[in-house]
């Protein structure tokens, strides 16, 4: 009864500290770290001592899969070298690096548990970087590397760990590492393609929305189970199932059940990466306890935690710089013609955040290592440090390099110009259907698709007090549903109508309902974006300096006529008027023009359309 009385209690603190530090605009984690070390000091509190079993087996396992399974294989592999650089060649370096300093610092604390508390504190947490990274805007690509690099590098850092271990009584040669290295990495690989495969064979054959939601939630634990039973990586065996059944979810589940495992898994990490949090700081009491009965001298622990958390930092800089420079060496981007910014690799040089998984992977150093207290109080320190430090200044360095956030009337245009490709694709295969249809049905579907085709396109209307058709639609149809569900729960109360249909007919309003509400999200976005823009200091002067033109499309992209291609959507220069295709179409004719011409501001030479870009800045408005 105890524990669930705490468990409750637990997850109630967790949801009323991230709720109260929203509402105040402080990042949840830190504010749910000062929270759990203030909470470790109350003397009802009990002493939460987190085990390693706990967090690797019951908190590692669905944090991960609930990362990968919303994770881009596309992106994932459009970044692969930047990932593999990070997630083993940065946790090879910052545990060298950093057993160097604590041994040097320390000598009493030996080469072997030195290495151990190098390898516990090199991975960033997946958890940190995409809480506080997606908070905050990072450009998507950041993101995407951020989260690549923590889904790998756990498993990197534990296999080091695990030979720091077995160091620490036995003698190890490189080829043992090697050789614990490619098993772990290989039979991870291998045990998350077997769990996929069998998973997505039963999916195959499930009608059962409420079965395969179950089933998903049994997928990381038994993928990480099956893998460390080989020893191999239970971490790569989650990831790799996770990417691969979120990839080919829409294949293998229905809509159904994608949206209620998308919104399980969406509620379980949410509870858990926050509770991560508030757990590590109610670790604080107990290891300062212990650490105080140290032989080392409080000079000495301070220096060395101090150290460490800077070498940690140091490490990862020098580390990003050498790959970008020497290693990686990025060519010029596909559409901006220009290689990528020093700024975006400061970014994530800074972005290392540490997490829970480096607080536990200490306590699986084992209990008669030396000085063994201080190297928890050292990976207490980083992650902490990491978090405040990095996770505080992050947002601040962000701003200060002027580096630009996803921009909603961008993913507006990509959204627009993509359901009109797709719109494309379902009416070429409306035309090819043989029906009898007297009822005129296809006339019907045809004005859905595209009342749903100009919904997107109007999205980028640059009018801000003039409401579109769509924001019409919605506010009206939002009073009808009002009143049609109150209408609804009057015949329930009279309990004329069996509750399996009352149940049933609510059930399609909030569907509507929620396609109404995700719908102003996005045009509120848009406006907040085109607000900020108009009040910015800088504004991009390509955009400024043409006037208004008239359309001069003739309705044809004539490279694509002389290449035999299609296009998708016109686009008209503003320098020369050239019209041309999107970078949605085969040739992106637009795109070369300006790579040809350098001239830099075009718009759309779609009816109704009047947005333009600018290729300089990568600038909508």
């Amino acid at each position: 009864m105890e524990i669930a009385v705490f468990l409750v209690a637990l997850v109630a603190g967790v949801l009323a500290v991230t709720a109260f530090a929203e509402r105040l605009d402080i990042p949840p984690p830190l504010a749910l770290i000062v929270v759990g070390v203030a909470a470790s000091y109350v003397p009802a509190m009990p002493e939460i001592r987190l085990e390693p079993e706990l967090v690797l087996i019951g908190l590692l396992p669905p944090l991960l899969y609930a990362t990968a399974i919303q994770s881009s294989l596309v992106d994932f592999n459009a970044n692969r070298r930047s990932i593999l650089l990070l997630s083993v060649g940065l946790v090879a370096f910052t545990t060298v690096g950093v057993g160097a300093v604590v041994h040097l610092i320390v000598p009493n604390i030996s080469w072997p548990a030195a290495l151990a508390i190098g390898a516990v504190v090199a991975p960033p947490d997946a958890v940190a970087a995409t809480a506080i990274g997606r908070r905050i805007g990072l450009p998507r690509r950041i993101v995407t590397i951020l989260e690549g690099e923590s889904l790998l590098n756990d498993a990197t850092a534990l296999v080091a760990l695990s030979t720091a271990i077995y160091a620490l009584s036995n003698s190890v040669h490189p080829w043992t590492i090697g050789f614990d290295f490619l098993l772990a990495a290989g039979g991870g690989i291998v045990v998350g393609l077997a769990t996929f495969f069998v998973v997505a064979k039963i999916r195959r054959r499930l009608a059962n929305p409420v079965l395969d939601t179950a089933i998903s939630l049994v997928i990381p634990f038994a993928a990480y189970l099956v893998a460390e039973e080989i020893h191999a990586s239970g971490v790569l065996a989650v990831v790799i199932s996770g990417l691969l059944l979120g990839h080919k979810a829409p294949i293998l589940q229905s809509a159904q059940s994608r949206i209620a495992e998308r919104m399980n898994w969406r509620t379980i990490a949410y509870i858990l990466e926050n509770a991560v949090f508030l757990l590590i700081g109610l670790q604080a009491s107990w290891l300062l306890a212990d650490v105080s009965k140290s032989s080392l001298s409080a000079v000495t622990i301070v220096t060395v935690c101090a150290s460490t958390l800077v070498a940690v930092i140091v490490l990862r800089m020098v580390w990003v710089y050498l790959a970008r420079w020497v290693l990686v060496r990025p060519g010029a981007d596909r559409v901006t013609g220009t290689k990528p910014s020093w700024r975006y690799t400061l970014l994530l040089g800074w972005a290392g955040m540490r997490g829970v998984v480096t607080l536990a992977a200490a306590f699986v150093i084992p209990a008669g290592t030396q000085d063994r207290e201080i190297l928890l109080l050292i990976a207490f320190t980083v992650v902490a440090g990491t978090l405040f430090v990095q996770g505080l200044s992050l947002p601040w360095l962000a701003r200060r390099l002027e580096v630009p956030s996803p921009d909603p009337m961008d993913d507006a245009l990509a959204r627009a110009t993509l359901l009109q490709q797709a719109s494309k694709a379902g009416y070429k295969a409306l035309d090819e259907l043989e029906y009898e249809d007297p009822h005129d049905v296809e006339a019907l579907i045809r004005q859905r698709v595209d009342q749903r085709n100009f919904a997107a396109w109007e999205r980028l209307g640059t009018t801000p007090d003039q409401e579109t058709p769509s924001e019409l639609y919605s506010r009206v149809r939002q009073t009808m549903i009002d009143a049609e569900r109150h209408r609804i729960l009057e015949i329930r109360r009279s309990g004329t109508v069996p509750s399996e249909v009352i149940g049933e007919v609510l059930a399609m309003l909030d569907v509507e309902e929620s396609m109404i509400d995700r719908a102003d999200e996005a045009r509120s976005d848009i406006r907040s974006s085109n607000m900020l823009r108009a009040g910015h200091s800088k504004s991009c002067d390509e955009l400024d300096r043409y006037p208004e033109v008239d359309t001069q499309s003739d309705g044809i992209c004539h490279e694509c006529v002389r290449d035999g291609t299609e296009w998708v959507a016109l686009r008209q220069c503003l320098e020369c008027g050239h019209v041309a295709c999107c970078d949605s179409s085969p040739k992106q004719h637009a795109t070369e023009h300006f790579h040809e011409t350098t001239h830099p501001v075009m718009e759309s030479a779609e009816p109704g359309e009047s947005w333009r870009w600018c290729f300089v800045h990568h600038y909508t408005a």
